[in-house]
């Protein structure tokens, strides 16, 4: 018995989330990869933090109704998990993170846990007319790569269909992974020159956008002094790039082979320094997201958005159990008033799908003024749900453009906290908000001169992308978690960190009465 599954008769058009959702209900997701097949239904790999929480998933998931589709479900033995260089979309999302601290390396590498640096990837985007030749004839190519290197190798193929280029996912030590980039960066330059396409190949790094201000460094310092170092020409993408589903950021340098190589072993280096440093502060924050995968520094995909543990569990255990224990929370969604009738959808058809797809209550509040600008829709659910239905909130308004094709989606959302618990959101002298603020990269705000409502509640807003939107919310019901467990026995449990919402139109939080804190 092992810790990997293959699921197989998947509904092709499935969401990514859905499944994610259905397949953390049995444990902690450490990888989940779509495979290559030729059949008309999907084929992914799954790799559970323990063969308990696999055994659990193949006895309830094999033979499991999902729309019509009769899931077949399988072990992986061991020593057939070769890499399969064929893998498919991670959707810009699922960029091989797994699990905090001790991460086992990835299914395949054959390289022992002990290389600290596993957590990150050195994750490149190759144009797709050399992903042939990087793979290789039935995969020989990428094969010889990864035993060379002693790396385990992704090519997502499948991702972005009909892109340009195409992410690679290398896992390694960082010396495995910068061998592994040189090969595929000779490959790709004597493609280029062969074929008389190109006279040379810049190589691509991906990044996640929290590490990069870090790499860049106060009015580009760092950046400069690696262009210097190593005598490339460095760009990065801009920050109006970045979407829901894909929070990396794009650093192309530009030089010989040599010195390009040079460039990615520095910038690497640096990466991996801003992760290191948000794990230890994340370690500091006793736990405020226990269990889930990097959840601090917002690089959680979709699979880690599992409910909290049950309200007496502070200890960073086996995360969570079945999803019927979640609580249910409450968070009010600020959109702008001419984007209701695309959530709404023809005869309410869309909110309808969102709803029962999230599994939350979505109710839109009527206009606080007829010229509201914006207009409150409130979400209701447990933490999964509230991840699903944010996000494809946030996904609908970039579709139906409402905001630039540049322009990154940023929402206000609001929660409400007991009046008594908002001085530990905000900490002694800021110190809590700013600390949020600093690792979410979403703007917090506990605004001062609030009167607590009849609920003897007060509004915490946060305002910022998706997964930095999310993040802040995850902690900051932590703390009110933390808040009710310290108050239980004193307090008899009258105070709760996740009340049920009265939306009331004329309620003087509101958005069009107050303006924006830049």
């Amino acid at each position: 018995r092992t810790r990997k599954l293959q699921i197989r008769n998947i509904p092709p058009h499935l969401q990514w989330e859905v499944l994610d959702g259905l397949l953390a209900q049995y444990g902690t997701v450490e990888n989940c990869e779509q495979v290559n097949t030729e059949s008309e239904t999907a084929v992914v790999n799954v790799t559970y933090g323990t063969r308990e929480h696999a055994r659990q998933a193949i006895q309830k998931l094999n033979g499991y109704q999902f729309e019509n589709n009769s899931l077949h479900v399988s072990y992986i033995p061991d020593e057939n998990s070769e890499v399969d260089s064929q893998r498919g979309p991670d959707n810009g999302r699922r960029p091989g993170y797994g699990p905090r601290g001790n991460r086992q390396m990835s299914p395949g590498s054959g390289i022992p846990s002990k290389h600290q640096h596993a957590d990150i990837p050195l994750r490149l985007l190759v144009p797709t007319q050399y992903v042939g030749a990087i793979i290789g004839k039935e995969g020989a190519t990428i094969r010889n790569i990864t035993k060379q290197t002693q790396s385990k190798i992704d090519v997502h193929r499948k991702e972005n269909a009909g892109a340009a280029e195409k992410p690679i996912s290398i896992h390694s030590t960082p010396e495995g992974c910068s061998s592994a980039c040189r090969m595929i960066l000779e490959i790709m330059n004597q493609e280029a020159k062969d074929t008389k396409t190109a006279d040379e190949v810049p190589l691509k790094v991906l990044a996640h956008n929290n590490f990069v201000g870090r790499l860049i460094g106060k009015e580009g310092r760092n950046l400069k002094k690696v262009e210097q170092d190593t005598d490339t020409k460095i760009t990065i993408s801009p920050l109006q790039d970045l979407t829901l589903y894909n929070p990396e950021r794009t650093i192309t340098v530009k030089g010989s082979i040599e010195a390009c190589c040079l460039a990615e072993q520095e910038i690497m280096k640096k990466v991996r320094e801003a992760y290191d440093n948000d794990i230890a502060a994340m370690n500091q924050q006793t736990h405020l997201i226990p269990g889930l995968n990097l959840g601090a520094i917002g690089l959680f995909p979709p699979s880690s958005a599992m409910p909290p543990p049950s309200l007496g569990n502070s200890v960073p255990g086996p995360p969570y159990g079945p999803m019927g224990a979640a609580e249910q929370e409450t968070v009010h969604v600020y959109i702008p008033a001419q984007a209701v009738g695309a959530l709404i959808g023809k005869k309410g058809q869309h909110i309808k799908q969102l709803s029962r797809f999230a599994g939350a209550s979505i109710k839109i509040a009527p206009a606080e003024a007829p010229d509201s600008k914006m207009r409150m829709v409130i979400v209701t659910g447990p933490p999964e749900a509230q991840f699903k239905a944010q996000g494809r909130i946030y996904g609908k308004l970039k579709e139906e453009n409402f905001f630039g094709p540049k322009e990154e989606v940023k929402l206000e959302t609001h929660i409400k906290v007991a009046a008594a618990a908002a001085g530990r959101v905000i900490g002694k002298g800021g110190k809590t908000v700013n600390e949020l603020q600093n690792l979410t990269a979403a703007e917090v705000v506990v605004p001062r001169e609030q009167t607590p409502d009849e609920h003897d509640q007060v509004i915490v807003k946060i305002i910022g992308h998706f997964y930095a939107s999310q993040l802040a919310q995850r902690k900051i019901r932590d703390i009110l978690t933390q808040v009710k467990q310290q108050q239980k026995g004193g307090m008899g449990g009258q105070q709760a960190p996740h009340p049920q919402v009265v939306t009331e139109p004329g309620s003087p939080q509101g958005l069009a009465q107050e303006p924006r804190r830049k």
